[in-house]
């Protein structure tokens, strides 16, 4: 039981360092989106890995410690907030899709994209007091479809590869 939570802690803070690399890498590739902040969400890739292989609790451990942890060090409290509420609104619809049992990954992590960008939405919202950044929500809807798309894809070939090897669980 020990032996498991050690492995347990040492993946989780593997996780999130990949999760800080990936975030770190997607702030070097050059914004060829129509809209300002929109990203391709590389680091969506490990959450909704773990959210799949292990459990809830260590998919949003992971996820709010690299945006703390990146805020810190690359960005500011205004990154960290808007981070943080695209994280927690996307990642309550997106586990509560895979509770259903209705949605594939891809299903889920395009889900996850949309509501993403709606939290930051919403929270841009009551930073700047001004409805006019609503009209970026259509753009940034259809924008988290296709990223979210793309990394349901990648995310189900990583489940795929390498899920069997890096469940938790008995017999690991």
């Amino acid at each position: 039981m020990r032996q498991l939570r050690t492995n347990k802690v040492a993946l989780c803070a593997v996780f999130t360092a990949l999760a800080m690399i990936l975030s770190y890498v997607e702030s070097m590739i050059p914004n060829f989106f129509p809209a300002p902040g929109m990203k391709l969400g590389l680091t969506n890739l490990l959450v909704v890995f773990a959210l799949y292989c292990w459990s809830a609790k260590e998919a949003i451990v992971i996820n709010i410690m690299r945006i703390f942890l990146v805020g810190f060090l690359f960005g500011n409290p205004y990154s960290i907030a808007y981070s943080l509420s695209g994280c927690i609104l996307s990642f309550l619809v997106m586990l509560l899709l895979k509770k259903t049992g209705k949605f594939s990954v891809v299903g889920i992590s395009m889900a996850g994209g949309v509501f993403h960008n709606v939290g930051q939405i919403i929270i841009a919202y009551l930073i700047v007091s001004n409805f006019a950044i609503v009209s970026y929500l259509p753009l940034l809807i259809i924008g988290g479809l296709i990223t979210g798309f793309l990394i349901g894809i990648l995310s189900g070939e990583m489940l795929k590869r390498l899920g069997e090897y890096l469940r938790f669980g008995e017999g690991r």
